[in-house]
């Protein structure tokens, strides 16, 4: 894919902005209006970088860092249920995602099955 490494540097980039902004704005009480684009920014963005690395290869379903992925889902959809606990599920979804894309490399791509064929 050309320009697949510029794509996944700006995504990346704004995707931690936009986080971090949605993770304050929440901690700061700002109301919906304020919030909803820089939810539908992270979304827009962290899909991005997900359909870059699926391009590259599907592996990543299978590696710690697509476990990962797969898990901060899960804690976002959490949010509308327990939505008085929401910032410590962003704190966590956050950690998870500065902690797993921050880990060695032979960590953040080991898999936890033989997709050799995958690659």
């Amino acid at each position: 894919m050309p320009f697949r490494l510029s794509i996944r540097v700006l995504s990346r980039a704004l995707h931690i902005l936009a986080a971090g902004v949605l993770l304050g704005g929440h901690i700061f009480n700002q109301t919906e209006a304020v919030l909803e684009p820089w939810l539908w920014t992270t979304v827009v963005t962290g899909i991005i970088i997900v359909l870059t690395d699926l391009h590259s290869s599907l592996a990543i379903l299978f590696e710690v860092r697509g476990i990962a992925i797969l898990f901060k889902i899960i804690l976002l959809l959490f949010i509308p249920l327990f939505w008085e606990e929401r910032i410590i599920l962003l704190v966590c979804v956050l950690l998870i995602g500065a902690i797993s894309s921050h880990l060695p490399k032979r960590y953040r791509h080991k898999s936890f099955v033989i997709i050799e064929h995958i690659r």
